[in-house]
Formats: C-alpha cells, structure tokens, sequence
C-alpha cells in the first residue's frame, strides 16, 4: 500500500491550502464510548477498520486524503465541527496513524467475541442478534472496488420496508476512514445518519464557495439555513435519509435483476472508463426502480432538487435526456413528463446490462473496449 508520509513543511502547506480553498467543513458530533463491558467489542471492531483503512487509505489524492484524515481526527478525539484543530497536533497524530497502519497493512481481520461466543467479522447478522440487547448496531461487508468496510453504533431506529430490514445508525463508536452514509447486505440495509449529515453539510459548504444558480441551490432554498443552520441541517438529514433508503433497495433490485455475473466483471474488469460507465449504468437502473419513482410519485420536491444536484458526471453523461426532463419539471411543472423518463430509463438501462453482460460472456475481459462503445453509442 502506498502510504502518505508528508513531511511538516508540505503536510501544513496542502492543509492550509485546502483551507483557504474552504473546500470543506468539517462535521461531527462528539464521539460518545458504549457500555463498558463493550469496550473490548469496540476496540476489535476498530482495530478491523485500521486494517481496512491500512490496505485502501492510500487510494485518495493527498489533499482529499489529509482532509478525510483531518476530520477523522476530530471524530476519533470528539470535537465538535465548529472547533479549531491545530495543525501540528494533526500532523503528529497522522504520523503515528500512518505507522500504526504500516503495521498491520499484512494483518488478518480479528474475529468478534461477544457473550463468550465468536464470530466471523462478516458474520454480520448473527453478531447483531448478540447486540439487540444493548441498542447497538454493526455492519461487516465488502464496498466498492471489494473494499471491506465496517463499523459498531448505536442503534437509533431499526424498520421493515417491503421486505428489507432497515438499521439506521446515529453515533458511531468504531468506523473506518470513508464511513459511506448506506450500505447494505443481501435484504438488510444499514443507514448511518451522522455520516450522511456530514456529507449534506460537506456538500452544502461545497456549494457556498461560488452558489451558482443550478439543482443544488433550489434543494438549499427549500430550507430555511440561514435563519437556523443546525435545524434545516436535521430536516435535510431526515428528508435524504428516505431517498438514501430508497437507493439501496434500489441496488438490491438492479442485484437481483443483474445476478452475480455482474458483480463478477466489475471485480475483474481493470479500473478503466468502463468500469466508471458500468457504476453509473447500475445507479441509474437502481434509481429508475426504486429512487426517482418514489421521489416524484410523493413529490419530495425538495430531494428531487438534491437527487439532481447529486448526479456524477458520468451520469449526466450517459443520460442527459434525465436532466431535460428536470430542467423542464423546474420551468414548466408538471411531473408526468419526468415520470415518463424515468419509465423509458428502466428499460433501457435493464437492456443495456443485459447487452453488456452478454459481450462479457463472450469476450471476457477483452470486452472492455466494446463495452464501451455500446454505452458510448446508447446514451439516453
């Protein structure tokens, strides 16, 4: 793995950087330690997710790098998001991470002892059933690009949603260096609120650099942040909650529809523009039977704004009819024109993974060329 030891003079030079650059603010409530007798679950789930963090924290670029460092520093030492960090302290504690993670980047995950019984880090259901009792939560499964992700909260809400059993987190007590707001594992999907809070906020100081005129100041507008910044940051926390939770049952629909051959290419296929359009091509299956027609059906104006304002640029790409059909729902109103995008997007994306996956079938990896050029001559 490659590692980011920086010497004092570029570590304060990049950090100041990115300050002045305001590319982002840092959020997150105070860590807060579980029950005593947890505290040997705690550090093994945390020693797990240095290990994750050993083999795949060197894939960022320094700047984003140091930043997500920088804010795992005040979660792990539970400052609050408004508090000043001093960059000498930063950087004395990102040396010893980074060694620490030297350490272990050719450990074996530990296995989970909970009520003198143990378990697989994986074995995720069964170690939930063990933390019920406690109002605990916890999440061991592989993300993208088959990177392994985990992480011990506190169970804030647990619902049935056609079918799925939904987590959602509030505090978390271990976690790994990207916290991605939603995962989920088979019919069970694991939502954790305070990193999704977080990303909005990130997403909102974002937009304030420059506040152009476009998805994301509309979505901002239908809140009130600049009478009560802490209130319309919790209202659109609980309003993306519901769309997050609509993706990922989503993704497990586009799963069942794809199967595992899918899975298998992205594994295999080099990183590559393909594998970009193949990500995006999934999300927006995903979206089209779960996502968008909720959203519009409901009417959630206000994450209609957002879902639009949240969109890649490959899929923008690969989809520019979808953004047509918005500008127009924004200028003109009336939601049936989107919806009968949507509708058309299902069944042209369900048909081009199919198309995609027989050229892997018959090509294998050297299908990558012409993988690309289908999506390239398919565009909606």
């Amino acid at each position: 793995m490659l590692l980011f030891f920086v010497n004092d003079i570029a570590y304060y030079y990049v950090i100041n950087l990115c300050n002045k650059l305001e590319l982002l603010y840092y959020y997150l409530m105070p860590h807060i330690n579980p029950p005593d007798s947890l505290h040997p679950l705690q550090s093994t789930v945390q020693h797990n997710c240095h290990i994750a963090d050993a083999l795949y924290a060197g894939d960022y670029t320094l700047c984003i790098y140091l930043l997500k460092m920088r804010e795992f520093y005040r979660w792990e030492t539970g400052q609050s998001y408004n508090c000043d960090l001093e960059n000498k302290t930063i950087g004395v504690w990102l040396r010893e991470r980074e060694t620490l993670w030297e350490e272990l980047e050719n450990s074996d995950f530990k296995n989970i002892t909970l009520e003198e019984q143990e378990f697989g880090p994986f074995d995720t259901e069964q170690i939930n059933q063990h933390l019920k009792p406690y109002g605990l939560i916890y999440s061991g499964g592989i993300g993208l690009q088959g990177r392994p992700h985990f992480f011990l909260g506190k169970l804030h809400e647990q619902q049935q949603v056609d079918g799925y059993t939904v987590y959602i987190a509030a505090n978390e007590y271990a976690r790994d260096l990207s916290a991605p707001p939603a995962m989920s594992l088979g019919q069970t999907i694991f939502i954790r609120r305070e990193s999704l809070k977080r990303m909005l906020w990130e997403k909102l100081e974002e937009w304030r650099w420059n506040q152009p005129e476009n998805a994301m100041s509309r979505a901002v507008a239908q809140y009130d942040f600049n009478s009560d910044l802490d209130a319309a940051l919790d209202a659109m926390t609980e309003n993306e909650l519901n769309s997050v939770l609509l993706h990922e049952i989503g993704e497990v629909k586009a799963g069942q529809l794809l199967g595992e051959a899918w899975e298998t290419m992205l594994a295999e296929l080099p990183h590559s523009k393909a594998e970009i359009m193949l990500r995006a091509l999934r999300d927006h299956l995903a979206d089209a039977l779960s996502t968008l027609p909720t959203l519009l059906q409901n009417q959630t104006t206000a994450s209609i704004h957002f879902y639009f304002a949240n969109l890649n640029s490959m899929r923008k790409y690969l989809y520019p009819g979808l953004l047509t059909a918005y500008e127009r729902w924004h200028n003109e109103g009336g939601i049936t024109p989107l919806l009968q995008q949507v509708a058309q997007g299902q069944e042209h994306w369900q048909t081009q993974a199919e198309a995609v996956l027989s050229l892997y079938r018959e090509y294998g990896l050297d299908a990558r060329e012409k993988i690309e050029t289908l999506l390239e001559e398919n565009r909606l």
